[in-house]
């Protein structure tokens, strides 16, 4: 009772199913939601750019804006690519169901796969960005990274397993907190560009001389890791049918405003860092946004809210993949290509196991790597592209295939996205393959192999248990074995039981003595159960051997309609504590006997009331 009570305390009162429509996400809720990831890359991709372009000079800055801007363009691209996913899928399940269905079961497991992948980076990369935002404006808590940022990421965990509808109603203040902040950042920004402030140190013009050691290399690992910033945009294809109706409008309709939003907040604090003149910390304690923030407001006030609403929003930000990691995990659980429990969902409608797992793998992460967002970043996004590729290129399949209305124009904006993507995805495993890249690209075939040995796995057994209905129920008769360890209660009610199943019981007792073995017949003999006992003296004192070997001995003279059950009685204590106290060699027998095909075990519990 008190356990009931605490986690009605913690997670809420049990949803009904029928409740399911209330769970669902209008706009205004799904946008803070599935897109608090992309929108809070801004904090960390204009930095990631401007990482790579330092190791040249700051003379070559200049050149983090035309990256800025292909970014941008990649996101218009992916924006329209996914809204036709939505139009196509509006059940859900984005890159999976896409590839699954397009190109086969293999290539939609390795998109799911990839996803999950990336989802769980996401969640390492997001709250690890926001612990740094933290250290940013208060440098004492740099000792502390790790350990803030595993409380941060169960935080999350709990606040999901509250349900869809209050997580979203939590997640939307900070999330618009952090779009308001960003756009007054912006527009001081444009004001001081306009009236020529002190603050502004930069023409915005390339400069005269460009330095022999800016290659072509060193800028498409700039676009690489800038690209940090579109992902997060497949997360609402993902979540269709988690939309209030009309799922499909509202579907797209938040992912065309989170394009909309992405390329003005990312695009202008990439302008704003370059005219403020602003290089990135080598020791990566302090951000590039907390130092535009700075240069633009000074530190007073509007700084440390500006830091405050991004330390929210970038670990908010993991909350894209606290709902698009167990969703898709269900939606694989249904196709047998995952665990079944991750299709099951919790008291509150959500997918407990899913969340929760998310939770470990992210805290694993962010301890191995120190929650350092640098040292997480070269895996992050090779997942996502590889998904963003597959499922444009079987969006091309299916137009070719289908030719539905207006088919040539959904073929090239999926074929553009679909090229693109693949060039994004071989870009970024060539130039971060050294620096960590390496880990996806070995793990992602390893998890496909797992995969698919949990598929083979669940049809193997589908194949065992299936039966054709035209056969009737084969009609055996048992010879049912009760282990006995005195005449009590317990026995007395499995006796019972026995002989309500079968005419065929024998107790079976294991004495150590030949006293004891006196004793216990004559008091069989008096108590008369209509129970043939039978008496085997151990030698040495084992209790399992001489069972086994009686059970041996009356399966050589069953008929063949016949088969053995061992019926084992079990008493419940009142206290879990009191468990300890006693022999617990029923479950010692049930677990040795479990083992064996030509026997049936059963347990007949006794619930003592004290």
């Amino acid at each position: 009772m008190a356990t009931r009570t605490l986690k009605r305390l913690l997670f809420g009162k049990p949803l009904k199913s029928s409740q399911m429509e209330s769970e669902r996400m209008p706009v205004w809720k799904g946008l803070p939601i599935l897109s608090s990831d992309a929108l809070s890359s801004v904090a960390y991709g204009t930095e990631q750019i401007l990482l790579e372009l330092a190791t040249v000079g700051a003379a070559v800055f200049y050149f983090s804006l035309p990256v800025a801007i292909s970014i941008i363009v990649l996101i218009g691209i992916l924006v329209m690519s996914y809204r036709q996913v939505i139009d196509a899928y509006p059940q859900g399940g984005g890159a999976y169901m896409v590839a699954k269905e397009n190109l086969g079961m293999v290539w939609g497991r390795l998109t799911g796969v990839s996803l999950l992948i990336d989802y769980t980076l996401t969640v390492a990369v997001s709250v690890s960005a926001g612990v740094q935002a933290i250290t940013s404006a208060f440098p004492s808590t740099v000792p502390y990274i790790v350990e803030i940022a595993v409380f941060l990421v169960w935080v999350m965990v709990w606040l999901n397993l509250r349900g869809t509808s209050e997580s979203g109603t939590v997640f939307a203040i900070p999330t618009y907190f952090f779009i308001g902040c960003i756009v007054l950042l912006l527009g001081k920004g444009a004001w001081d560009l306009l009236t020529g402030a002190q603050a502004v140190s930069v023409e915005l013009s390339p400069p005269s001389v460009v330095p022999d050691a800016l290659t072509l290399f060193v800028l498409l690992k700039a676009f690489s890791s800038g690209c940090s910033a579109v992902t997060g945009v497949e997360a609402i294809s993902d979540a269709v049918p988690h939309f209030r109706t009309p799922s499909t409008v509202n579907a797209k309709r938040t992912l065309l405003m989170l394009g909309t939003l992405l390329a003005i907040i990312f695009g202008g604090v990439t302008l704003l860092t370059l005219a403020y003149g602003i290089a990135p910390d080598p020791k990566g304690h302090t951000s590039v946004l907390s130092m535009v923030t700075e240069h633009a407001f000074g530190r007073g006030g509007m700084y440390y809210v500006t830091q405050f609403a991004t330390m929210l929003i970038l670990t908010l930000a993991a909350n894209t993949s606290f709902n698009g990691f167990p969703i898709l995990a269900s939606i694989m659980a249904q196709d047998k290509n995952f665990p079944r429990m991750f299709a099951n969902r919790g008291d509150r409608l959500a997918y407990s196991y899913g969340i929760i797992t998310l939770g470990v793998l992210a805290s694993i992460l962010l301890t191995l790597f120190h929650g350092k967002t640098d040292s997480l970043i070269p895996l992050y996004a090779i997942g996502v592209f590889l998904s963003f590729t597959l499922a444009q290129s079987g969006l091309v399949l299916k137009w070719s295939r289908e030719k539905p209305r207006g088919w040539t124009r959904k073929l090239i904006i999926n074929g553009l996205g679909a090229m693109v993507s693949l060039g994004v995805l071989v870009i970024f495993c060539v130039t971060k393959f050294l620096a960590g890249a390496w880990i996806v690209i070995v793990l992602t075939p390893v998890l496909l192999l797992f995969i698919s040995k949990i598929y083979r796995h669940y049809e193997g057994v589908a194949d065992q248990l299936r039966i054709c209905l035209d056969i009737p129920v084969f009609q055996t008769e048992s010879v049912i074995i009760v282990p006995v360890a005195g005449i009590h209660r317990v026995v007395a009610t499995s006796i019972s039981f026995a002989k309500s199943l079968s005419p065929n019981v024998v107790a079976f007792y294991v004495t150590f003595s030949e006293e004891d073995e006196k004793r216990m017949m004559e008091k069989w003999e008096q108590w008369n159960p209509g129970v043939r006992l039978v008496v085997f003296r151990s030698r040495y004192r084992a209790i399992i051997k001489p069972l086994l070997e009686f059970i041996d001995r009356i399966n050589t003279h069953v008929e063949e309609k016949q088969k053995v059950m061992v019926l084992l009685p079990e008493f419940i204590t009142h206290k879990w504590w009191h468990r300890l106290l006693h022999n617990q060699s029923g479950r010692r027998i049930r677990s040795r006997l479990l083992k064996r095909r030509d026997i049936i075990v059963a347990t007949v519990p006794y619930h003592l009331q004290e």
